[in-house]
Formats: C-alpha cells, structure tokens, sequence
C-alpha cells in the first residue's frame, strides 16, 4: 500500500496560536485557566490542554467569578466580554485574526447602512461570535432557499464563515448576486482551509479512498470529507488510527491521508504508523509560512 500525503494539512497559524495562548497562561498564571468553548475542534488537543489545567466551559456563567477565561479561537459574541466584565473575570481572547477580520467587516458595513448577509453554518460557534458583531441574515453555502426577500437595489453586503467549502460558497454567492446584483462580497474563506482543500482535490485525482483526520464536529474537516466525496472516492472523517476499519481498505493500493487546521500532526502520524505502507508520498500544493503575534496581554 501507498499513502498519498496531503500537504499543507495540520495546524493552522490561528489554531497555533490559541493553543500557545493556552499554554502561556498555565505557564505564566497556573492553573486553572478557564476556557470559553473547545479552545479549537479537536478532542485530542483540548483534552492534553485539559490534563495541563485548563478547564472547557460552554458558558461565562460557568466561571468563577475574578478568573482567568481564555476566549476561543473561533471568536466570540459581545455580549460574552460584558458577561465577563460582570463577573471581573480577566479574558484574554485568542480568536483568530482573520475572524476577527471578519467582525470588522460586519461592524463596517453596518455603520454604513449596509444590510448584512452571512454565509455560514447555523449554530457553528464562529458563526455566533461573527452574528453577534451587527444585525445580519444567515444563508447556509448548501442553499439558496434562505436569501432575504429584500429589494434588489438594497445595499448589501456579503460575509462567510472563514472554514466553508470554496465552492459550495462561491454557488451561494453567485444566487446572492443574482438577487443582488450591487452587493458588496467579501470571501472571507482563510488561506489554510482553501489550500487544505486545493489538496484534498489534487490528491483525489491520485488514490482509491480517502481519510481526512480530524473531528466531527470541525467544519474545515468536514468540508474536507465532503469534498473527497464529491470528487467521486469514497472518504471517511476519523479522530484517530482507532476509527479505522479494514473493510474500507481490502483491495486499496493507494490511499490518501489529509488532516483539518484543528488537527495535530500526532493524529496524522499514528494512522500511518497504522496503515503501515511500504510507501508514503506527500504532495504540496503550496507552502505556508503564516504566523500571527499572541494577544496584547501576553506579548
């Protein structure tokens, strides 16, 4: 058997960061550092983080009144920060940059008297922290049945989640346009799940099933899946080597491996060790050297 090696795969620079947030604040505070949501979608990390001292919480009101809270990196409401100042709890937010992005834009817009259209996945936490920001309406990247029934010549302005598909997205825009043909997009799709996906594409061309490792409830790693699918393989979404099964590889020569921005290399490498080929090729479609500096507070 050959493994396809997908790259870039892995840890994105916005989870590397909120993980290093984490770890500073054990590091420099101790224990415990509260967390507001999984610091990022994935068991494995948060769980390592969670033996370290750090404790997950879904909501302010979980937190000891004067804590330390570390805000996660798919960003946050306002209404959570002046929870938090209720509670004199001291947050360092370590949501990623490029959804903090995001909120600018939606805070932007709407001062300009623009009406705003999300594109993203209902109940998705970045999709709550981004809703928060100004009054907006959600289209899910799958349908057109959820566009506002506006007049057309409404000002409008389009914002996405930052983990969509790149194409279910750009159909969902093109139905946007069509209602709006003046709308103002911004496709704020993150470099690392477009060239997660650019992979996943070019390493479809190449094997007979695919693995995307990462977890269930991670939209960059699903959409991953999907789009292996899509491509026509059969493809499966696992935590770890132990969700393999034998059935999807009696046969299989070629088998392509692609990890999510919330998965850690750890993961990738134990399904190898697992699979056991006599070969592993990786294939890049292009190299990323991306970082982003650590929250005020910790700098």
């Amino acid at each position: 058997m050959e493994v396809i090696l997908c790259s870039p795969r892995g840890f994105c620079a916005g989870v590397v960061r909120a993980i290093q947030v984490v770890e500073e604040c054990l590091e420099r505070f101790g224990p415990p550092i509260y967390v507001k949501h999984q610091i990022v979608h994935n068991p494995y990390v948060v769980s390592e983080l969670e033996a370290k001292g750090a404790v997950t919480v879904e909501t302010v009101e979980e937190i000891p009144e004067g804590s330390r809270v570390v805000f996660s990196a798919h960003g946050s409401p306002p209404e959570d920060f002046e929870q938090a100042r209720e509670r004199n709890l001291q947050v360092i937010d370590a949501v990623c940059p490029l959804v903090t992005r995001v909120h600018n834009e939606a805070k932007k817009y709407h001062g300009e008297g623009r009406k705003i259209i999300l594109v993203g996945h209902e109940g998705h936490q970045e999709v709550k922290g981004t809703m928060g920001q100004a009054p907006m309406e959600l289209v899910d990247e799958k349908s057109e049945n959820g566009i506002p029934v506006w007049d057309p010549d409404t000002p409008v302005a389009v914002l996405t989640q930052t983990t969509l598909s790149t194409g279910d997205t750009a159909a969902a825009i093109d139905h946007i346009r069509q209602r709006f043909p003046g709308a103002e997009v911004r496709n704020d799709i993150c470099y690392a799940t477009t060239n997660r996906q650019a992979a996943v594409s070019k390493m479809a061309e190449m094997v007979e099933v695919a693995l995307v490792i990462g977890a269930q409830n991670s939209s960059n790693c699903n959409r991953l899946l999907e789009l292996a699918q899509s491509l026509g393989i059969p493809a499966h979404l696992i935590n770890g080597p132990e969700e393999l099964r034998p059935e999807w590889l009696e046969g299989v020569n070629r088998v392509g491996v692609a990890s999510g921005a919330s998965t850690p290399e750890v993961l990738v490498d134990a399904v190898i060790t697992t699979l056991n080929p006599e070969k592993v090729t990786p294939i890049e479609v292009v190299e990323e050297d991306i970082s982003f500096i650590m929250p005020r507070e910790l700098r």
